[in-house]
């Protein structure tokens, strides 16, 4: 069995301030220990279960360089870099038979969340998909849909789980940490953390192989990205992109839809890195 992983840290527990999860700054070498340790706790989780299988590894937060890859357990394969056609999703095909988020977080307009955004805190304010509240957990998962792959897993807070459930409703959810605020939580001591996220993960793919057929994702094609930006200057550049129209009633507003899901994800993170520059 593939499992593919696509790891963020915002949510790794303990985490609960920019500067734990910003390489230069002081924190960072010690919290980038701990996602660490919680990546390595989802690949031990699933080889307990009937393994060992083979993972990728996505490092998919800021720089996308933040873990150590000869401390993968699994012999994992490692994907790093910041420039990734697939973003978060970079890596993913028909190959994989699961998906695992890990140290995801919630939402922009979602709450409370630990450091809560939607990719570019700085130009979106909310995502709807189908006119329900899409995380990045959300949007990601257009990609696992296209290709067919269940998304069996999320690692974070309890808005990341929630976020996650309409979409994957027989995704299971480890819960390291319960937020107050977007800049407050009250976390698992990191070994109970560790602990769940592998019973979590060991729970996945052993229903997953028990199972016949593999779980769907709730979502009706075409597929609406509702994006609501910050502004009006960055909405209106926004639909210099083909396939992205400005909302009849809301200057800030833009939809995106498409029946091709991973054509639909990319024009969404074009829109995110043309925006990044109007947005600071």
């Amino acid at each position: 069995m593939k499992v593919f992983i696509s790891s963020d840290m915002e949510g790794t527990a303990g985490v609960v301030d920019w500067d734990q999860c910003r390489p230069g700054q002081h924190d960072y070498e010690h919290y980038r220990t701990l996602l660490q340790a919680e990546v390595n706790a989802a690949i031990l989780g699933a080889n307990l279960a009937d393994g060992p299988h083979e993972f990728l590894v996505n490092d998919s937060h800021g720089r996308m360089a933040n873990l150590r890859p000869e401390q993968l357990l699994g012999e994992a394969a490692y994907l790093s870099g910041h420039h990734k056609p697939l973003y978060m999703m970079q890596g993913l095909d028909e190959s994989f038979d699961a998906v695992f988020f890990v140290s995801y977080h919630g939402s922009a307009s979602a709450g409370p969340a630990t450091l809560s955004h939607t990719y570019n805190p700085a130009a979106i304010a909310e995502v709807r998909l189908n006119g329900v509240l899409a995380g990045e957990s959300g949007i990601n998962s257009l990609v696992a849909i296209a290709y067919g792959v269940p998304v069996v897993l999320v690692t974070g807070d309890q808005t990341t789980a929630s976020e996650l459930q309409p979409f994957w409703p027989e995704a299971r959810a480890a819960v390291v940490k319960q937020s107050i605020s977007r800049f407050a939580a009250e976390s698992l001591h990191p070994t109970r953390a560790n602990r769940l996220i592998a019973n979590k993960a060991k729970e996945a793919i052993e229903t997953l192989t028990a199972t016949s057929s593999k779980p769907r994702a709730t979502i009706e094609r075409p597929v609406t990205l509702t994006v609501r930006l910050r502004n009006p200057d960055i909405a209106e550049m926004a639909t210099w992109l083909e396939r992205v129209e400005p909302d009849e009633h809301d200057p800030t507003v833009v939809r995106l839809r498409d029946d091709d899901l991973v054509r639909l994800y990319r024009t969404f993170i074009t829109l995110v890195t043309l925006t990044r520059g109007i947005a600071e």
